[in-house]
């Protein structure tokens, strides 16, 4: 229950990454970036990887995003 769970919150969260994706609103991951965090804190509370994968990988979208970005942009 806590995989399918933190599958939601990453799909919640890779939405939320593409978003951040669009020029002049990479800004937004660092208000998002909580999300993928939380749902990886959950998947890593279930028996299966996979929700916990999901978010460690939509997490690290985000923060490259932000490093191409120079945080800012």
């Amino acid at each position: 229950m806590l995989n399918i769970i933190s599958i939601i919150i990453g799909l919640i969260g890779a939405v939320l990454a593409v978003i951040g994706l669009v020029p002049l609103l990479g800004w937004t991951n660092w208000i998002w970036l909580i999300v993928p965090v939380i749902g990886a804190v959950v998947g890593q509370l279930s028996g299966s990887t996979k929700g916990r994968n999901l978010n460690l990988i939509v997490g690290g979208i985000m923060v490259v995003r932000l490093m191409l970005g120079g945080g800012i942009i």
